[in-house]
């Protein structure tokens, strides 16, 4: 036997074992959760690799998970004999942060006032539910051996949960891990075989092996070992069989979510492909879900053995929100990323997994407070859909909510379906508005002939929207047009709406815009009048057919080069100071007072100049004047 070593936990994992004993967790009972959830995960790799190599079962491949309940020596003992670890893994897994995430676990609960509510939602996700053993334990130990290793290259891996943690080679029979937990004094509850029993029920009915506790049959009197789980999948099961609470707590196993679904459906495939689905709405954000890096949560089973985690190919980046698992028949045990990437039976599950998901969402968007909810949590990721699914786009665009000039706030509750029901006969056109945010939005010159008329108009403040709307042409017969663009239809509409006059007016005008257009030269595409606004004297807009200023700014953030925008520089003849123009005689003063109002336009297009420095100097010379 080798001499014991010491080892030092990683800094971000004393940091978590001490909220883990001192903060986390009124609900204490979650660590057997964790624990039979590790060991399940540990039978699952088995299953998969002796696929390959059969001998890793050591001649023993019934699968199950056994817990021992010591009251004299309080102690708990659960034991699996799935895959196993070696030194190097159970250092990785254990006492370092490696993979876990166990640093972002940490980061994500310094500025959180309620710590523990957070860390139901994040432990597990993160891989550090096994250090929820120190919940109820003053001491840990670890026996384990990797399949087809040797007797005698097994670890007994110690620790008491604070700075350190002890490490030996040991001699170990059978396969896998047992991981004994001495009590704590005041949780000695869990020393009791009943309560034992009631959380297995609870937490881990489901789990695909045999999960047992000995017992004392008084009649025969001696120890057995009695099951205490159903030991089926439960996606196996007829779905009249499960009941709500059922479907809901496998969620919670599944994805180490503490709060309830959405909704959920399980269903059963036959015909040329079989296979089962059961898909999940979630109620909680992953904290990484805008990072289209962010991996789905669907787990992919071949014939009940589980093979691969986050299978990406089974549905579209839009819907990574989903939560759920595949189980397949026609696939082969030995399917790869590779190979998925490329199979037709993949192919085929993702465009019938899709729609079913999108009729989800339909069926939970009929009740509009359960809708909101979830669109004002993953909207924004819904958003990327309709660029990326054309296939599904009429869908989709139904799905999508907006913030509206009718309802007066920026919550995104609107409906194209609710906003053409409102539309005036006489209204061709979906109106809508890009900007930063909603009371840029709000404030825009752009609205105010549309503000007059009483005529809705869509808000878009997501970064993401102006991308969106470039794939959105129309919706039941009604095209889309942004009011912040030229556009024929749109300049009959004001022109006609406004003024019956208008050719008059631009008549005794034409000087003043000749005058401006070889003042402003190629800083300006044209220049033109507009009855569209009623409290400001100019503004800017891009031609129909060109980039607009959303886009330019999404361009920008993504590090792309964008061309120069031109815009049009249009102003309103009813405006005192554009009626001032027409009378300025000196040249100098004229020029700063043009560039003074165009300045004014661009700023609140875009939200910033390229020399702010300068229009401040012209608005502390004109301040001087007065």
């Amino acid at each position: 036997m080798q001499k014991k070593e010491t080892l030092n936990f990683q800094s971000e994992v004393k940091q978590l074992l001490h909220l883990m004993i001192h903060s986390l967790y009124s609900n204490k009972e979650i660590f057997l959760r964790e624990l039979i959830s590790n060991a399940s995960d540990a039978a699952d790799r088995l299953r998969f690799k002796a696929l390959s190599n059969p001998d890793l079962y050591e001649n023993n491949s019934l699968l199950k998970v056994q817990i021992t309940i010591n009251k004299k020596e309080k102690k708990i003992i659960i034991t699996d004999n799935g895959i196993g670890m070696t030194r190097e893994e159970i250092i990785e897994n254990l006492g370092t942060i490696a993979k876990s995430g166990t640093k972002k676990f940490i980061e994500s609960l310094k500025d959180i006032n309620n710590k523990e509510q957070e860390a139901k939602k994040f432990i597990g996700k993160f891989g550090v539910g096994f250090y929820s053993a120190f919940i109820v334990s003053n001491k840990v130990s670890i026996k384990t051996r990797a399949a087809g290793m040797p007797f005698n290259k097994g670890i007994l891996w110690e620790s008491t949960g604070e700075g350190n943690y002890t490490i030996i080679n040991i001699n170990k029979e059978l396969r896998g891990t047992e991981i004994t937990l001495y009590i704590r004094p005041k949780h000695e509850e869990f020393l009791d075989i009943w309560r034992i029993k009631g959380i297995v029920s609870k937490y881990s009915d489901h789990i695909s092996l045999p999960i047992e506790i000995k017992t004392y049959d008084e009649k025969e009197k001696k120890y057995k070992w009695e099951q205490i789980n159903k030991a089926q999948a439960i996606w196996l099961r007829n779905k009249s069989d499960i009941s709500e609470i059922e479907y809901k707590e496998f969620y919670k196993q599944l994805t180490y979510d503490n709060t309830d679904p959405i909704t959920w459906n399980h269903s059963h495939v036959e015909g040329k492909q079989e296979y089962i689905s059961l898909l999940y709405i979630p109620s909680n954000v992953p904290w990484d879900i805008r990072n289209r890096d962010h991996k789905n949560g669907i787990k992919l089973y071949v014939q009940r053995v589980f093979v691969m985690e986050d299978a990406e190919q089974l549905l579209p980046k839009y819907l990574r929100f989903v939560r759920g698992l595949i189980d397949s028949n026609d696939l082969p045990l030995n399917i790869s990323r590779e190979i998925l990437q490329k199979n037709n039976i993949i192919h085929n599950m993702k465009i019938t997994l899709t729609k079913k998901i999108l009729n989800m969402l339909m069926n939970i968007s009929k009740t509009e407070k359960i809708y909101n909810n979830f669109w004002k949590k993953f909207g924004l990721i819904l958003k990327e859909g309709p660029a990326e699914d054309i296939k599904n786009k009429d869908t989709i665009i139904k799905l999508l909510r907006f913030a509206s000039t009718y309802n007066n706030n920026s919550k995104q509750t609107v409906s194209l379906e609710e906003y053409i029901n409102r539309m005036p006969n006489e209204q061709k056109k979906i109106y809508f508005l890009t900007s930063d945010n909603y009371l840029a939005a709000k404030s825009s010159p752009h609205l105010e002939f549309f503000s007059e008329k009483n005529i809705e108009v869509l808000l878009l403040t997501d970064h993401i929207d102006e991308w969106m709307m470039s794939y959105i042409t129309e919706f039941q017969g009604k095209s889309f047009q942004s009011i912040s663009k030229q556009d024929d239809t749109l300049n009959e509409l004001i022109k006609k709406d406004n003024n019956a006059d208008f050719d008059q007016i631009k008549k005794n005008f034409d000087p003043l815009l000749s005058k401006i257009k070889n003042l402003l030269g190629d800083k300006i595409k044209k220049v033109s009048l507009t009855t569209r606004l009623v409290k400001t004297p100019a503004i800017v807009t891009t031609d129909i057919n060109e980039m607009s200023t959303q886009m330019a700014k999404l361009f920008a953030a993504a590090g792309q080069e964008t061309p120069e925008i031109k815009y049009n520089f249009e102003l309103n003849p009813n405006h005192v100071l554009i009626k001032k123009a027409l009378k300025i005689q000196n040249e100098k003063y004229f020029s700063e007072f043009i560039y003074l109002l165009l300045d004014e336009a661009i700023l609140a297009e875009k939200g910033t100049l390229e020399d702010p420095n300068k229009f401040i100097n012209r608005i502390n010379t004109f301040l001087s004047k007065i």
